[in-house]
């Protein structure tokens, strides 16, 4: 059963004032409503009520300024000192004691269930065995089970609304915690392509300026392809560098340059085989549609596995290959290094991106020494859908 609106509204504005105030509040009201009888009433000489009956309706409202202290207190006493108004004589008539239902209603609200199926057990006894008419005693027994239905409904609004709170702050830190998580994996994200770009410009550049000096005093044609080289990786690092701090700028709306993807990669193999490393690019199969994530990931993935040919492996040829299946792109990248495996191990930071790349798009990743002749071979596997 749903309290009323009014009822409802009123309770919400009271929630904002001390709860002492409130309750000493109603309790006059409730003290007011009890004499209103005893002062608007005389008897039938014009004499005044016995002024018993003003001790018992002031005794029975007031100790409602403690009700949510001692609810079942509170109850018992307004019940008590209403049952004596009879004892003396002439009193006016109540046609109802609101002390008493607001005491119940206090009960049902915030008592535990024992004592509410005590209170009920007890409501039910006593309109039975309690004097009066049974006219009284139905139009109280109605009275005191309507006040304990709107103490309940008001209990479960309240309970509702701290279930709602919770719920809401819940979710509020499951959305701190997930918004957390994002810039976690954002910045490892980042992490990762600032590595890719650095090491592999700094790789080439590293190269071609190790050969310049032995190139100007030989063959100055090759010196300056070799300068030309350094400039071009330090640009293109430096334009994939801007183009990624650009995407971290607050502008939103700002247009942003695309990542690099699988077609970029015969540019990245013609940039690798001008440091000096012979790099083939091949195509097997029926290039098809490929996702973002994994587009990005073929490119970053060949990227790194070439920094390490050119940083370690101290190859002279290095193949790339591309295989189109049905379903998955398969990425070959091999060289003709020596002792490339020992130079390489497993847990090397480049080999571990190369791994994360391929599983964050779904993929798989390994990579070793060739069977097949000296070198190391590096393969991925990245989903297309």
């Amino acid at each position: 059963m749903q309290e009323p609106p009014l009822v409802t509204v009123l309770r919400r504005r009271a929630r904002a004032l001390p709860p002492l105030l409130v309750d000493g509040a109603l309790a006059l009201l409730v003290t007011g409503a009890q004499l209103w009888p005893l002062l608007t009433t005389r008897q039938y000489e014009g004499l005044p009520w016995h002024w018993w009956g003003y001790v018992v309706a002031v005794a029975s409202s007031l100790p409602l300024v403690w009700r949510r202290r001692a609810p079942l207190a509170v109850l018992i006493v307004s019940l008590t000192t209403s049952l004596l108004y009879d004892l003396a004589a002439p009193v006016a008539e109540q046609p109802v004691w609101y002390g008493q239902l607001v005491a119940y209603y206090t009960v049902a609200a915030l008592s535990s269930r024992p004592i509410r199926m005590l209170l009920l057990a007890c409501t039910v006894v006593g309109s039975f065995f309690l004097p009066g008419s049974p006219d009284t005693a139905l139009r109280s027994g109605i009275l005191l089970v309507a006040a304990y239905a709107m103490g309940r409904a008001a209990a479960g609004s309240r309970a509702q609304a701290a279930a709602l709170k919770e719920r809401a702050a819940r979710l509020e830190r499951e959305r701190q915690l997930e918004a957390q998580r994002a810039a976690e994996r954002e910045r490892a994200r980042i992490a990762r392509e600032m590595h890719d770009i650095l090491a592999h410009a700094v790789s080439l550049m590293v190269v071609q300026a190790e050969a310049g000096p032995v190139a100007v005093r030989k063959d100055p044609a090759r010196a300056e392809a070799a300068f030309d080289a350094i400039a071009g990786a330090g640009r293109d690092a430096m334009e994939q560098i801007r183009r990624m701090l650009g995407v971290l700028k607050e502008d939103g709306g700002a247009p942003r340059a695309p990542q690099p993807t699988v077609d970029d990669l015969p540019e990245l193999a013609a940039q690798v085989s001008g440091a000096g490393l012979e790099v083939t690019f091949e195509v097997a199969g029926e290039p098809g549609p490929v996702t973002a994530a994994s587009a990005v990931a073929a490119y970053r993935i060949v990227q790194e596995a070439l920094t390490n040919i050119v940083k370690h492996a101290g190859a002279t040829r290095a193949g790339i290959r591309l295989t189109w299946e049905d379903d998955t792109l398969m990425i070959e990248v091999t060289d003709d290094g020596r002792g490339a495996g020992r130079a390489l191990p497993s847990g090397g930071h480049g080999l571990i991106g190369i791994r994360e790349r391929a599983t964050a798009c779904g993929g798989t990743a390994t990579a070793g020494p060739r069977t097949d002749a000296p070198g190391f071979h590096v393969s991925a596997r990245l989903p297309l859908s």
